[in-house]
């Protein structure tokens, strides 16, 4: 733990502080997450590809690393920036510290930086693209010019397709339910499933296909670059858009799937980045922000009942809803700068939300989403 490492933005700006996991150099796009807890979540969050997170939370790698609360079989984000790292990581479940599981999975991250510097930084120029030194070498002028180079060369997310990167490669079957303390998570065999489920994998996270499952839903999971023929043809009661990484325009693969599914009247529900491809495949538009959504703290009013609900966000682009055709119809906008956060058509049976409404890491308010989705199922039959 007395490694230096070095954070260098494309601005100018560099930090100083501690090496924690692996050695080496990384670089992506830099942003800030105001989660205070979840950090494992966050960490395996798919639609963390290509950027390097930002926990303005101080005290992180408290309760160390556990198995159980993954969200992806790999560390998806870049690289990690936090202000501390406590010495002793306390928990029953722990079986791991932090930076023995960053050093694990090969993954560089730096310590003992003030990020609220770099948080007002990020928050006041919008998110930067940047780079991490870690190791012996990460001293001196020629590291700081080496971090800067690094980050500068980076072309950033803007037209960047990493849905593709990042999905599986096959089709599989999933069955795992929802996690209960002392059970585990629940297997989904013994369960009654009803529904049949196709689910585009953009960077899936298991907890949304674990509270699908937990729902009546049996699960097939296919590759984000399936199309559509191949996927009516398994028969589905539904389909699903999961969440993913990247700038959801280059995927146009995805959205033509997506227009020629709309075609039936089978429902669909898509999350995140399924929720800007479905927005595009009506014939919206997307828009990159500035410094974007993350964290478990942002409120979302539903636009038909007036009802604000507590959000788990993670995403750097948007449906635009200047560019809503007739359609299409607004059902839920953020109120912290009033950005689309819910679409839904109103001639076929397909809606989205822009948050993670599976609360990984975050509340639960959103949950009930995946209930409208049985019940449109449940109508169509």
């Amino acid at each position: 733990m007395n490694k230096p490492a070095i954070l260098a933005l494309e601005d100018g700006s560099v930090f100083h502080g501690t090496a924690i996991g692996a050695d080496g150099q990384t670089s992506g796009e830099v942003v800030f997450n105001t989660a205070m807890t979840g950090y494992q979540e966050i960490l395996t969050d798919p639609s963390y590809s290509r950027q390097i997170v930002t926990l303005t939370y101080p005290h992180i790698g408290n309760t160390g690393i556990n198995p159980e609360d993954v969200e992806s079989d790999t560390i998806a984000a870049a690289g990690l920036v936090i202000r501390d790292l406590p010495l002793v990581a306390s928990n029953f479940r722990s079986t791991q510290s932090l930076s023995e599981y960053l050093a694990g999975q090969n993954v560089v991250g730096i310590a003992d930086i003030d990020t609220r510097r770099l948080t007002r930084i990020l928050r006041d120029k919008g998110a930067q693209n940047g780079a991490i030194l870690a190791g012996a070498d990460a001293e001196g002028d020629a590291a700081e010019a080496r971090a800067l180079e690094a980050a500068r060369a980076f072309p950033g997310l803007k037209g960047m397709d990493l849905a593709k990167v990042v999905s599986c490669t096959e089709t599989y079957e999933w069955s795992q339910g929802e996690w209960t303390l002392g059970q585990g998570y629940a297997d989904g065999e013994s369960l009654e499933r009803p529904f049949h489920v196709v689910a585009y994998d953009y960077g899936v996270k298991f907890n949304i296909l674990r509270m699908l499952t937990s729902r009546g839903c049996r699960l097939t999971v296919v590759p984000a670059q399936t199309s559509a023929a191949e996927v009516l043809a398994l028969n589905p009661d539904g389909i699903f858009l999961s969440n993913g990484p990247g700038d959801p325009e280059p995927c146009d693969y995805a959205i033509a799937a997506i227009k020629a599914i709309l075609e039936t009247d089978t429902p669909v529900f898509g999350i995140c980045l399924g929720h800007q491809l479905l927005a595009l495949a009506s014939g919206a538009s997307t828009l990159k922000m500035g410094h974007g959504h993350h964290g478990a703290n942002h409120p979302v009013q539903d636009l038909d009942t007036g009802k604000v609900m507590i959000t788990s966000q993670n995403h750097g682009f948007a449906a635009d809803e200047a560019t809503l055709p007739d359609n299409l119809r607004a059902t839920h906008r953020s109120l912290f700068d009033g950005t689309l956060q819910g679409i839904e058509r109103t001639d076929r049976p397909a809606f989205s939300f822009q948050g993670h409404p599976e609360a990984s890491p975050g509340p639960r308010d959103v949950a009930p989403l995946f209930d409208r989705f049985i019940d449109m199922m449940q109508r169509r039959r």
